[in-house]
C-alpha cells in the first residue's frame, strides 16, 4: 500500500497539470448531472415488521382507509380549540364560531369533502355527553372534554382528513391555507390551534452551520501550520469531497428514494473527514519538507504513510457506516450509505487531489509564515513540544493515569444508566409553533395521553357472533384494567357483524414516556389468554404503539450492529498495527468513550442540565445506533493517526515507551488539531432549529472530545507503556496470513536504498 501510494503522490506532485483538470471535469459533471436529474427526498420513516403493522392489516380488512393515517409519511391534521377565559365552547356563540370555521373548512380545495368533518359540539351532544350527569363509559372518548371536572366543555378537537396523500407533498401555501382558514374563529375569542404533519415544516439544514465549521477548522489549521494558504489547502479538498458526494447522493434521487436526513449526515462527515485527512497529510508533508532534499519526494512520502493511515481509517469509518444497513432499517440504511459516500470522497480528494494540490503551491505552501505562531516547527525532534511534555507524564505514571482516564469517563457514563428512547413528536416542537401549542392544549383539556391514543382493533372473525360483544367486552375490561391506561372508549363496530371492533385507549402518560411504551407491551402481552377464551386475534397501532415498537426494534439491533462492525474493524486494525492487543484496547477504549457520551446526551439533553437544552425530552430513537457507528470509526481514526506513528518509531528501533513518547511528539499536535475541527463542526449543528439536529450533533462532538482527548489520547498511550514488548505481540500463525500493509512505510526507505531517518534529540524515558 505505501509504496503505491508513494509512487502515486510523485506522480500527482509532477503532473499536477493533469491531475488538477481531471478533478475539475469529474467535480464539474457530477455537479451538474445531481443538480439536474435530481429529484425530491423522501421523508419515509417506515420499517417493516412492526407488531404494529397487525393491527394495519386487520384495519385494512375490517375498516378500510383508516390505517392510512397511521403511516409515518401520511398527511393528517387536528384542531384544537379552546374557549375564551371563562366560557365554555357551548356557549351559543362559540359553536357558531366553531360551525362556522368546520364550513370554511369544507371550502377548502386540500381538504377530503368526501369524509365529513366532525363538530365536536354536536358529536358530544349526540353522546347524550352535554345533560345531567356524563356516563363516562359512553362519554370518554367525546371529542370535547366534558368529564374535566375542573372547566368542563372548555376544549375540543376534531380531525380534519386532506386529499394529499405525503408529507412531502405539502406546500407552505397549503400549511398556510389551513393555518389561516381559523382567523375568524380566532377573532371570536376562540384559541384555536394545529397538530398533524400539515402543520409541520419540512426541516432543512440551514448551512450556517457548515459555515461555522469551516470557519473553525480554517483558524485552527492556521495555528496548526503557521501559515495561511497551507490552512485554506484542506477547505479547498473539503468543498470539493462534499460537493461531489452530495451530488452523487442527489443523483440518486432519480432512480431511488433517498430520505431527506442523508444529505444531513453527508454533510457533517464530509466535512470533518475531508479536513482531517487533509490535515493529517500536509502535516507530514511538512515535516517531511525538513528531512528530504526533494519536494516531490516528501509528498510521495507523506502520502505512502500519512496516505496509507488515511486510507485505513477512512475504510473503519466506510465499514462503521455501511455496517448500518444490518439494521434493517430503510432510513438509517440510506443515511449510512450517505455518509460512507461522503468517507469514501473524503479519502479520494486526500490521497488524489491533495499530492497535486502540494505540487501546485510546491514550497510556497508554507510561506509566508506567520509570526509567534510558526516559531518552530511542532515535530522538530530537537525541540520539546507539549505533546512530549504530556507523554513523559504517561510514561512515568502510566498506571495512574489510566485509572485517572476510567474514572473521569465512569463518572461521566453514569447518567446513561436513566437513558429513554424516543422519536419526535409534537412534545419536541419549538413551543412556539401551532403544533406544540396544540399538544399542550389538549393536553390541558384530556391528559398528556390524549396526544398519543392507543388504535386498539380487533378480529372477530373467528369468533362466534353470539360471543363477539362478550369477547370485546373482555378486551375493553382488560384494557381500563392497567393503572397506565386512563380510559377506553365504547368500541366502534365493522359492521352489523360485528367481526371487526375498533377501541381507543388512553394513557395517562405522554407518547414518548417509558410508561405509555410498557403499557402498549403489556397490552399485547394479554392477547394469547383472550385469544385462547375467545378466538379473537388483535393488534395494536398508533403513533405510540408505532414509536415504541421503533424504539424495541433500533435497541434490539445495536449489540449485534456493533459485534459485527467491530469484528471488521478489529481484523482490520490488526492488519494495520500486526499486534492483537492494540486493536483489543482501542475497541475496549471506545467502549468508554461511547458510555461517556451517552451519559453527557442524557445529562444535557433528556435531563437538561446546563441549562443548553430549554426543553429537554427523550434522546431520539435511531441517536445512539448512528453514533455508535459514526464515533467507532472516528475513534478509529485517531488510533491509526497516534498508534501508526508510535509503531512505526517502534519497528524502527525504539522501545516501547521511547517509541510512544515519540510518536506521541509527532502526532498529538495533528490529532489535537482534527479532534477540534471534529468537535467544531459537529457542535456547531446545536444552532439548527431542528431538535434531532442538535441532539446528534452535540452527541457526535461529544464522543470526540472524550474518545480523542481521554481514551487515545491519555488511556492508550498508558495501556501501551504498561503492556510493553506485548503490545506488539502477534502469534506467528497470525503473522504468517495476515497481509502486510506496511503503514509505517518501512518498504519506502528499501525501495530508495535509504535506511529510515533516525530521530534525535528525544531523550529516553526515565
Amino acid at each position: 500500500m505505501s509504496v503505491y501510494l508513494y509512487r502515486w503522490g510523485k506522480f500527482a506532485y509532477r503532473r499536477k497539470w493533469i491531475v488538477l483538470p481531471v478533478w475539475i471535469v469529474l467535480f464539474l459533471i457530477l455537479g451538474a448531472l445531481g443538480t439536474q436529474l435530481k429529484k425530491p427526498m423522501s421523508d419515509d420513516f417506515s420499517m417493516p415488521n412492526l407488531p404494529s403493522e397487525r393491527a394495519t392489516e386487520i384495519l385494512d380488512k375490517h375498516f378500510p382507509g383508516m390505517s392510512q393515517a397511521f403511516q409515518f409519511d401520511a398527511v393528517t391534521g387536528t384542531y384544537v380549540i379552546g374557549a375564551p377565559n371563562g366560557q365554555k365552547l357551548t356557549d351559543p356563540a362559540n359553536h357558531q364560531a366553531i360551525e362556522a370555521l368546520i364550513e370554511k373548512l369544507n371550502q377548502l380545495d386540500i381538504v377530503d369533502h368526501s369524509t365529513p368533518i366532525t363538530d365536536p359540539i354536536a358529536a358530544a351532544e349526540k353522546m347524550g355527553c352535554l345533560e345531567g350527569q356524563p356516563d363516562i363509559s359512553k362519554c370518554s372518548g367525546a371529542p370535547l372534554n366534558v368529564l374535566n371536572k375542573t372547566e368542563p366543555d372548555t376544549v375540543a378537537f376534531f380531525s380534519v382528513p386532506f386529499t394529499l396523500k405525503e408529507f412531502s407533498d405539502i406546500t407552505a401555501d397549503d400549511r398556510h391555507a389551513a393555518y389561516d382558514v381559523a382567523d375568524a374563529a380566532r377573532n371570536a375569542g376562540l384559541t384555536v390551534e394545529m397538530s398533524g404533519t400539515i402543520a409541520m415544516e419540512q426541516q432543512a439544514p440551514s448551512g450556517k452551520s457548515e459555515m461555522i465549521g469551516m470557519a473553525v477548522a480554517l483558524v485552527v489549521m492556521i495555528i496548526a501550520f503557521g501559515a495561511l494558504v497551507a490552512a485554506f489547502v484542506p477547505i479547498i479538498t473539503a468543498i470539493v469531497g462534499l460537493s461531489a458526494a452530495t451530488s452523487l447522493i442527489l443523483l440518486g434521487t432519480s432512480f431511488l428514494s433517498i430520505p431527506s436526513f442523508t444529505t444531513f449526515l453527508a454533510s457533517m462527515i464530509g466535512i470533518a473527514l475531508s479536513i482531517d485527512y487533509a490535515l493529517f497529510i500536509v502535516s507530514r508533508y511538512k515535516h517531511e519538507l525538513a528531512v528530504q532534499e526533494l519536494p516531490e519526494e516528501a509528498a510521495g512520502t507523506a502520502l505512502g504513510t500519512a496516505g496509507s493511515a488515511v486510507v485505513f481509517a477512512g475504510l473503519t469509518v466506510i465499514i462503521a457506516l455501511i455496517g448500518l444497513a444490518v439494521v434493517g432499517v430503510r432510513f438509517l440504511t440510506f443515511m449510512g450509505l450517505g455518509g460512507a459516500i461522503a468517507a469514501a470522497f473524503a479519502v479520494l480528494t486526500a490521497i488524489t487531489l491533495m499530492p497535486a494540490l502540494l505540487g501546485a503551491f510546491g514550497r510556497f505552501l508554507f510561506k509566508p509564515k506567520l509570526p509567534i505562531i510558526a516559531q518552530h516547527d511542532p515535530e522538530d525532534d530537537s525541540s520539546v513540544s507539549n505533546g512530549m511534555r504530556i507523554a513523559r507524564v504517561i510514561a512515568k505514571a502510566p498506571a495512574v493515569t489510566l485509572i485517572l482516564s476510567v474514572i473521569v469517563l465512569g463518572l461521566l457514563a453514569a447518567p446513561a444508566a436513566g437513558l429513554n428512547l424516543g422519536l419526535p413528536g409534537e412534545d419536541s416542537m419549538p413551543k412556539t409553533s401551532t403544533v406544540r401549542k396544540a399538544y399542550e392544549l389538549r393536553t390541558e383539556g384530556f391528559g398528556e395521553g390524549s396526544n398519543g391514543v392507543l388504535k386498539v382493533v380487533a378480529d372477530l372473525s373467528d369468533v362466534p357472533q353470539d360471543r363477539r360483544e362478550a369477547a370485546v367486552t373482555a378486551l375493553r375490561d382488560k384494557l381500563v384494567s392497567y393503572p397506565g391506561m386512563d380510559y377506553v372508549t365504547e368500541p366502534r363496530w365493522s359492521g352489523a357483524d360485528k367481526a371487526g371492533a375498533l377501541l381507543d385507549g388512553v394513557p395517562k402518560s405522554g407518547p414518548n414516556n417509558q410508561a405509555t411504551k410498557d403499557l402498549v407491551r403489556e397490552a399485547r402481552d394479554a392477547e394469547p389468554q383472550l385469544k385462547s377464551d375467545f378466538g379473537m386475534e388483535y393488534g395494536i397501532t398508533g403513533t405510540t404503539a408505532i414509536y415504541a415498537d421503533v424504539d424495541h426494534v433500533l435497541l434490539s439491533k445495536i449489540v449485534p450492529y456493533l459485534a459485527i462492525v467491530a469484528g471488521a474493524a478489529f481484523l482490520l486494525l490488526i492488519s494495520v498495527f500486526r499486534s492483537v492487543l492494540v486493536p483489543l484496547t482501542a475497541a475496549l477504549g471506545f467502549l468508554l468513550s461511547m458510555a461517556a457520551t451517552f451519559g453527557a446526551t442524557v445529562l444535557i439533553f433528556q435531563k437538561g442540565k446546563l441549562g443548553i437544552i430549554a426543553d429537554p425530552h427523550p434522546i431520539v430513537s435511531f441517536l445512539p445506533i448512528m453514533m455508535i457507528g459514526l464515533v467507532f470509526g472516528l475513534a478509529m481514526d485517531y488510533q491509526v493517526f497516534l498508534v501508526t506513528r508510535m509503531r512505526e518509531e517502534y519497528v524502527h528501533g525504539k522501545s516501547p515507551t521511547d517509541a510512544m513518547i515519540r510518536g506521541y511528539h509527532h502526532g498529538a499536535r495533528v490529532v489535537t488539531s482534527a479532534a477540534i475541527i471534529m468537535i467544531s463542526v459537529f457542535g456547531s449543528f446545536l444552532l439548527e432549529s431542528d431538535a434531532t439536529a442538535k441532539s446528534m450533533g452535540f452527541a457526535l462532538a461529544a464522543g470526540v472530545l472524550f474518545d480523542a482527548f481521554i481514551v487515545r489520547m491519555v488511556l492508550i498511550p498508558s495501556l501501551l507503556v504498561l503492556m510493553g514488548k506485548w503490545a506488539w505481540w502477534m502469534p506467528r500463525w497470525l503473522d504468517k496470513i495476515v497481509p502486510d500493509i506496511d503503514v509505517e512505510g518501512a518498504k519506502l526507505y528499501a525501495l530508495r536504498g535509504q535506511p529510515h531517518p533516525e530521530s534525535v534529540g528525544v531523550p529516553a524515558a526515565s
